[in-house]
């Protein structure tokens, strides 16, 4: 028998509500695109850098919200197991603009039915009529909170 404890002002707290909520979505595309072998910030960039070909690492951290180290890290995985290449760009030496590989744009494909079955299954615990505005709503907050907070 399953208990329903209570956390108190952990059930009204938008920041730990997001941060659960963020964990969920995790584990369920992780499990979805186990064959992939793929992360939800790998989706996230892969997706990126194919609407936005030939990109900076700097511009893949103004875009996905990935801080850059982990950016770094994230962009050379990707690069190591052959879905991205990264070249120096001609403005600036010391900059890599990144783009899919073949390889890349083909797992991306495959994948990107795996991230709608978990978007589906996400939004599935609202009602229908919810579901739209739910999402309207988290953009809000990205883009207030991206604006404000510098760093993210």
């Amino acid at each position: 028998m399953k208990h329903d404890h209570r956390s108190g002002p952990l059930d009204t707290s938008a920041l730990h509500l997001l941060h659960r909520a963020g964990q969920c979505a995790e584990v369920l595309f992780t499990a979805e695109a186990a064959k992939a072998d793929m992360t939800p910030r790998q989706y996230a960039v892969l997706v990126c850098v194919s609407q936005n070909p030939d990109i900076s690492q700097t511009g893949l951290v103004e875009q996905t919200g990935i801080d850059r180290s982990t950016l770094a890290d994230v962009v050379r995985r990707l690069v190591k197991k052959g879905l991205l290449q990264r070249k120096r760009t001609r403005q600036d030496a010391r900059m890599y603009a990144v783009r899919l590989t073949t390889k890349g744009t083909n797992l991306l494909g495959s994948v990107k039915p795996t991230a709608t079955k978990v978007d589906q299954r996400i939004l599935s615990v609202l009602r229908s009529d919810q579901r739209a505005g739910f999402i309207d709503s988290l953009g809000e907050i990205v883009r207030a909170m991206s604006r404000s907070v510098p760093q993210i």
